[in-house]
């Protein structure tokens, strides 16, 4: 789906998926390195509109059209950066909300486009759904090999036969859609699981 949105966007896209806590669970940004090197140390993400836009509201809108105070302003410095037309786009509840940003240089981006953005949106929301729990005994085998425990001192520590211990790690993985313990581990602390 990055594809499409690269193709959607002359001067790049930026992804943040399940914003909760006020970070997103997946970022992934094709905006110019340039800008995004000013955005991040300017921490704009406290101060952008769109951002604060995407956050309140569900749907699609151009950036012209939202009319929210920029005193930072970001967009005019976005604009200076080649991003002068963009869409924003935001799905899901407001405690697990997605939002994709796209743009351009030479013109303001169609009816169609939007449309497009917004059902790539929502498909980018559904596809990056994180598990909302794991078992106790999931939760427990993995925080054993976060504190550092071999499978047969993690087994021994919560009672059980080492074959029972990897069973639970295995069913973590795959809960996780992880490939390794080490990925499932991190996803958990991602999915903030653990």
């Amino acid at each position: 789906m990055y594809d499409e949105l690269h193709q959607l966007a002359p001067e790049g896209y930026a992804v943040g998926l399940h914003i909760r806590f006020a970070s997103p669970l997946i970022y992934h940004s094709c905006y110019p390195a340039d800008w995004v090197a000013y955005y991040n140390a300017n921490s704009y993400y406290l101060r952008d509109p769109l951002v604060f836009w995407g956050i309140g509201t569900a749907g699609t809108a151009r950036w012209s059209e939202i009319r929210l105070p920029d005193p930072f302003n970001v967009l005019k410095k976005a604009a200076a950066h080649g991003m002068t037309y963009g869409v924003v786009s935001s799905y899901g509840p407001i405690t697990s909300r997605s939002m994709a940003g796209i743009c351009r240089s030479d013109r303001e981006f169609s009816d169609e486009e939007m449309a497009r953005l917004t059902e790539i949106t929502a498909r980018l929301h559904i596809e990056a759904k994180p598990p909302s729990e794991l078992t106790k005994a999931q939760i427990e085998a993995l925080q054993c090999i976060a504190n550092g425990d071999r499978h047969t001192a993690a087994a021994d520590k919560l009672g059980i036969s080492e074959s029972a211990f990897k069973a639970r790690l295995t069913s973590a993985r795959v809960r996780l859609e992880a490939r390794t313990t080490s990925e499932a581990l991190k996803k958990a602390r991602e999915y903030r699981l653990l």
